[in-house]
């Protein structure tokens, strides 16, 4: 052979070699890591169960999980919410009997797991996803699909139990760092937002400081404010709380056009907030969009579709009006134009 393609041949397995060195050494980290956070998630989840007992919605249960949530979440990080408290006690009633996890499946895999209501059927796609190494996204598509009642209902099983590898191919290997619940977990913090340039992060630290200075009774929640559904991450420019309006108020900025998906995503978090981050005694949160560009600045207000007419006029007794917003976002703009 010749000499050139000798060390091309030397040199190519040798990467392949180190490559599936790192690629194994990944998959039992995630297997060690996915397994212990299965267990601590089915033991809070057992833990709480036994505090609150049924019903984990009135009375202690409620207490409970907010007194918890707060505590945690200080100490440990953002995945020790009420919302994913709640899904770990769902986890134990799911699952009550410990010896029956499946060491191969992720704390992801039980979360699409929790959402079929039928036991058997329950039981039938977690015993397929561990034999057969699905993925995630392989075993949501499975659900989503109804393999359970196909294969069942197929003369031809192993024809019907091979396509998902055509439908839904299997990653060669899935990179656990990508995983928000394993960060979460491991309490990593990643690197989740990107300002599209220095005038994005100018303008948010301004309305910041505007906000609080108004006047108004508003109070800082958070910045960047990251939550997760099924594992997509959104995260929200700034969440304020205003005592006087007893709500929170969502605000994202938009760097370009504004477009009705931004709107559609204000009403997302604006819902995702009133169905699981509003207290008792809360009125309904209120979105604001902001479109900051060198030609016009231009505000939308979100507000939640039923109560429109009923806290359309004292919501905006309190909130800065758009003439407001628009004075401070072209004032900072232009400030940083200068510099």
């Amino acid at each position: 052979m010749d000499n050139k393609l000798q060390t091309s041949y030397t040199t190519e397995q040798t990467y392949h070699s180190i490559r599936h060195s790192i690629v194994s050494a990944q998959r039992s980290l995630s297997m060690a890591v996915n397994s212990a956070m299965v267990t601590a998630y089915w033991e809070i989840g057992e833990q709480i169960y036994k505090a609150c007992g049924e019903n984990d919605r009135a009375g202690y249960g409620k207490k409970l999980l907010q007194y918890l949530s707060v505590h945690l979440t200080a100490e440990f990080g953002k995945g020790f919410d009420e919302s994913n408290l709640r899904k770990m006690r769902q986890f134990y009633c799911a699952y009550p009997i410990r010896d029956t996890l499946c060491p191969e499946l992720s704390w992801s895999h039980y979360r699409l797991l929790m959402r079929v209501p039928n036991e058997k059927e329950r039981a039938f796609y977690a015993e397929e996803c561990a034999k057969s190494a699905w993925s995630v996204r392989q075993l949501e598509r499975q659900i989503r699909t109804m393999y359970y009642q196909r294969i069942v209902a197929s003369q031809d099983k192993s024809l019907v139990a091979a396509e998902i590898q055509t439908t839904e191919p299997k990653p060669e290997y899935e990179k656990i760092i990508k995983d928000p619940y394993v960060m979460e977990f491991l309490q990593i913090q990643p690197d989740t937002h990107v300002y599209e340039d220095e005038l994005e992060q100018a303008l948010i630290d301004h309305l910041q400081h505007f906000l609080l200075e108004l006047g108004r009774g508003f109070s800082f929640v958070a910045r960047q404010k990251k939550f997760t559904l099924d594992g997509q991450s959104f995260f929200i420019d700034l969440v304020f709380y205003n005592y006087i309006l007893k709500c929170f108020v969502l605000i994202d900025l938009k760097m370009g056009q504004l477009t009705h998906q931004d709107l559609g995503q204000m009403q997302m978090y604006v819902n995702y907030y009133t169905r699981e981050l509003m207290n008792e005694g809360d009125t309904p949160p209120i979105g604001i969009v902001l479109c900051a560009d060198k030609s016009d600045a231009v505000v939308k207000y979100t507000l939640p579709e039923d109560n429109h007419q009923i806290f359309a006029s004292k919501y905006f007794t309190y909130l800065p009006t758009e003439e407001e917003l628009k004075r401070e976002l072209r004032l900072d703009e232009f400030h940083k134009l200068e510099e």
